[in-house]
Formats: structure tokens, C-alpha cells, sequence
């Protein structure tokens, strides 16, 4: 007679403000990101760039929307409030948005922020619960599936930027100084800090 196989434990779903926290942070780095590649767009001078910035800015726009509409309600809270970032995400963000040149841009963009993202995305999605995170999980797969697809373009693009030994150096200096200073947040893995995780 064969033995039972043992039941699968539950995952516990995450608390009403853990889960305002972790999604108003994916709607903070969201918005962000909107209105850097925006800027970005029509500042660099490689039309198929300029294109792709445009079109991934248009989607950080959408992406933004999808989470501040899955926010969860709390008593006395204001949603707006709760769309902020969470440890080294605001440096990490400012330290981008100070980046000058297109190939320092995109060297943050695709080789930091868009992989640490996809990467808590996807973490997100496997501690998801789908009787009370369904319409979080429906998002989750959208909003990854973009992502994954512009950081392949995007990488793309960068690497035909990255012509010289000069280019090269540059790029591997952002990527090198960004994650410095995750480092030194205490972010570890993805971008955004699982909710209750040590930093």
C-alpha cells in the first residue's frame, strides 16, 4: 500500500501592510523609471534608442497605474502615501537619474535597476498566494513579461554603444557604483526588500 504523499505546506499570505509596502514601492520605482526613460527619450541622439526609451517609458507609465490600482485599502491611510520607496531605492534611483552620457544611462538601466527588478518581480511571484493575490499574480506576469523583454532591447542597444575601451570602462564604472551602493544599503538580492527581510 502505498504511503500518502505529505501535504504541501501553505505559504502565508502577506499582511494588508506588508503587501501596501511592497506595492507601493513597485508603484514608486514604476513612476520613476516613467519619467526618466521619458526624459532620456528625447534627449539622446540614436533615433532607435530614442524610440525604445520612449516606448519603455510609456510602459513604466502603464506598470505604474497596474499597482497604485492594487493597492490595498487601509483605515486612515491616504494610497498616495503609500507609493514611496523603500531603503536604497530612492538613492539608487537619483544616483540614475544623475548618469549624463547614454551609455552611463543605459549601463545603470539594463545591467542594474530593469535585473534586480525582474529578479524581485519574480520573487514576488513565487511567494504569491493565489487565494488572496490573484489579481497581484495577473499583474506580476504582465509587468515582468515587459520588463524582460525591454532589458533585451536594452542591452542590445548598449552593447552597440559600447565601441571603445573608453565606453566599456564607463559602463562597468556605473554598473560598478550602483551596486556599491545597494551593496552598502543592505539591499541583497532583487531591488525592492522582501517585506520583513533583514537589511
Amino acid at each position: 500500500m502505498a504511503e500518502a504523499a505529505e501535504p504541501i505546506p501553505e505559504r502565508p499570505a502577506l499582511g494588508l501592510s506588508q503587501a501596501a509596502e511592497l506595492l507601493g514601492s513597485y508603484c514608486f520605482v514604476e513612476r520613476r523609471l516613467f519619467e526618466l526613460t521619458g526624459a532620456w527619450s528625447v534627449e539622446v541622439d540614436r533615433p532607435g534608442v530614442a524610440v525604445q526609451l520612449d516606448r519603455v517609458s510609456q510602459q513604466h507609465a502603464w506598470h505604474a497605474e497596474l499597482w497604485a490600482e492594487r493597492l490595498p485599502v487601509l483605515a486612515g491611510v491616504e494610497p498616495a502615501s503609500l507609493v514611496r520607496p523603500q531603503g536604497a531605492l530612492g538613492p539608487l534611483l537619483d544616483s540614475l537619474a544623475a548618469c549624463e552620457s547614454a551609455v552611463e544611462r543605459l549601463a545603470g538601466l539594463y545591467r542594474c535597476v530593469l535585473p534586480r527588478l525582474v529578479v524581485s518581480y519574480g520573487r514576488h511571484q513565487r511567494r504569491a498566494v493565489p487565494a488572496t493575490d490573484a489579481p497581484v499574480m495577473r499583474a506580476l506576469r504582465l509587468v515582468r513579461a515587459d520588463e524582460l523583454a525591454a532589458w533585451q532591447v536594452g542591452e542590445a542597444q548598449l552593447e552597440s554603444l559600447i565601441d571603445t575601451a573608453e565606453a566599456a570602462e564607463l559602463a562597468a564604472a556605473t554598473l560598478g557604483r550602483l551596486e556599491a551602493g545597494l551593496a552598502a544599503g543592505g539591499v541583497g538580492v532583487g531591488l525592492i526588500p522582501w517585506p520583513g527581510q533583514k537589511t
